[in-house]
């Protein structure tokens, strides 16, 4: 006897939240927020904008170097030429940086979903800010203008007046980048407020002088400052080929994207994130590198001075 089966009463019951529905807003959630944080740095280091390109896009950095010094000369004699150098300083290529996190479902068993997959993800979107951060400060430690003090007020102070002579027709707006084992003292004795952005900490108009950003990324020591319309900011859009063909989803600025899948041959969860994004200074001669000498060695060197005259 041939009985028909119902196939509704085995159907999924109406508006049954599925994982489909669930991921993507949690991959969305995340890079909303590391966009966010990289919104707010872009916007304490002066850029006003960053710029899209292509993957594999070398983005190239100068320093300009004078030769020569000619002498003076009489009236009507004929003038020396000064030469100046345009030399490229370093070379960066754009491209994309991929991570990935596994969670497998005995770890989602035993703390919870939560626990297991939203903290990790805020663990791997920290490390991602500590590559892009790195990059960044590697290049400002390697500014090739300098200055120094006796301590960080004088070396900023110094710093700032090195600026004045190298960004001499314009007008601009100085940011410093401290150690923050140098600011410390500092902070002590001062009644100053700090804020957050991008997981640094960062002083607005110290001193009168400028924004003051503190990182342990900076070389201990020393102050690199720079003049915020030296930097600028380029990534690779998410919104191109590799995005479309992944599936990976992203919020409104493109910085980032991010992919939560569920993998059944192996039961875990993974997180997939790629970013192209890279800050960076026009002009590596536009970074003065300020060194912070200590009362002791400022007080020797004067000494020796005193001696050799």
């Amino acid at each position: 006897m041939n009985r028909k089966i119902n196939l509704q009463l085995f159907a999924a019951e109406a508006n049954l939240t599925k994982s489909a529905d669930l991921e993507p807003a949690i991959s969305i959630d995340h890079t909303s927020r590391i966009s966010r944080s990289l919104t707010k740095f872009r916007e304490v280091l002066g850029i006003t904008e960053m710029q899209p390109m292509a993957a594999g896009t070398q983005i190239k950095i100068y320093k300009s170097e004078k030769k020569n010094t000619p002498a003076q000369v009489g009236e009507g004699e004929t003038i020396p030429l000064t030469k100046i150098e345009r030399k490229l300083a370093q070379t960066i290529d754009l491209t994309l940086a991929k991570h990935r996190k596994s969670t497998p479902a005995e770890s989602i068993q035993k703390v919870g979903y939560d626990n297991a997959v939203n903290k990790t993800d805020e663990k791997l979107i920290s490390e991602i800010q500590k590559g892009i951060k790195a990059d960044f400060f590697t290049l400002i430690n390697s500014g090739t203008a300098k200055a120094e003090g006796v301590n960080l007020q004088t070396a900023c102070a110094n710093a700032w007046a090195k600026l004045q002579e190298l960004f001499e027709d314009e007008d601009v707006n100085a940011v410093y980048f401290v150690n923050s084992v140098d600011v410390a003292d500092y902070l002590g004795k001062a009644n100053i407020t700090m804020q957050t952005a991008f997981g640094l900490s960062y002083i607005e108009n110290f001193l009168g002088l400028g924004t003051v950003i503190v990182s342990p990324k900076v070389t201990a020591g020393t102050v690199p400052a720079t003049a915020k319309e030296n930097l600028n900011g380029a990534y690779i859009p998410t919104d191109g080929d590799v995005g479309t063909a992944f599936g990976m989803t992203s919020d409104e600025t493109g910085l980032i994207m991010m992919k939560h899948s569920v993998k059944d041959d192996n039961a875990t969860l993974e997180t997939i994130a790629m970013d192209g994004v890279k800050f960076y200074p026009e002009r590596l001669d536009g970074i003065v590198v300020s060194t912070i000498k200590k009362p002791s060695d400022a007080q020797q060197g004067g000494e020796e001075q005193q001696e050799g005259q």
